[in-house]
């Protein structure tokens, strides 16, 4: 059986988030940064340590059977690949900007000068709203551009918006795009029964995160209100206590949930209320 080929970010911030999922995924992980080569003879995957930008590249022509990057870099790539999973990590918005006056629709960047690090993306998201414009490609601080004369827009990724509101910009027009982490796979590539156990195992940790299991004990006659405080994922388990009258029940909660589910549970007279977390699971 041939060996799974994974390319995973070698650097930057989603580097770090990739490697601890997939190490709570099961699978190893490099203890040396410097090293861009793994074999995890155990799982019988073979990890690529690449720069994100060229993973889509990478995947889009067979070399790698799927990769973990930004969902930015891939449509900026213009690759040939295939969202498979969306991860949450790596979050991040793109939008236009511009001094005061210049622009307050997408419309209005037609003939203007359009800074960014993302030209492809870009390029695609003006050509689909048949927006002439020159797109001008920079690596980093586009904010200044238009200040130096180079641009008169720019196109970037947006958190609070300080940073160009610092370089006198105005964030304006629709977002651009959504981005985050995402699992890609060669297009028309058909899911392989190693690559659906990539994608159920992570799966498996999403959901892990996302619930911590709650165990407590009650009282029969306040099982049924319990267990709507409490549904679980198919249905509470439930365990007769020595305690006439009492039960243990047991359940899969959301993670920001779980303190009000405490609260309501302990008014309607459950006790022992444990909370613990999840290091993964298949559901």
């Amino acid at each position: 059986m041939n060996q799974l080929r994974i390319a995973v970010p070698n650097k930057g911030g989603l580097a770090e988030p990739a490697t601890e999922m997939l190490h709570e995924a099961g699978y190893r992980q490099r203890t040396d940064s410097r090293d861009l080569v793994l074999i995890d003879e155990e799982n019988n995957v073979e990890f690529y340590f690449l720069r994100p930008r060229d993973i889509a590249v990478y995947v889009a022509s067979g070399t790698l059977d799927v990769g973990i990057t930004g969902r930015d870099l891939v449509l900026d790539s213009g690759a040939d690949v295939t969202e498979l999973l969306p991860l949450g990590f790596g979050e991040s918005t793109f939008r236009f900007a511009a001094r005061p006056g210049v622009a307050t629709e997408v419309a209005d960047i037609a003939g203007l000068r359009v800074a960014t690090s993302y030209t492809g993306l870009v390029e695609a998201h003006l050509a689909q709203r048949d927006i002439d414009a020159e797109v001008i490609r920079l690596d980093g601080a586009v904010e200044t551009s238009v200040r130096l004369g180079v641009a008169d827009v720019v196109a970037d990724v947006v958190s609070s918006g300080t940073t160009l509101r610092q370089a006198g910009l105005e964030i304006f027009g629709e977002t651009i795009l959504e981005s985050e982490a995402v699992v890609i796979a060669r297009d028309h590539s058909s899911v392989t029964p190693a690559v659906e156990q990539l994608l159920r195992r992570i799966r498996g940790v999403l959901v892990a995160r996302s619930y911590v299991m709650m165990d407590y004990d009650i009282r029969v006659e306040h099982l049924e209100q319990a267990s709507q405080l409490t549904p679980g994922i198919e249905s509470p388990t439930v365990s007769p206590l020595h305690r006439e009258g009492w039960v243990a029940v047991r359940a899969m909660v959301l993670s920001v949930e779980a303190h009000q589910a405490m609260d309501a549970l302990w008014d309607l007279g459950a006790r022992g209320i444990l909370v613990t977390d999840i290091v993964a699971c298949r559901l």
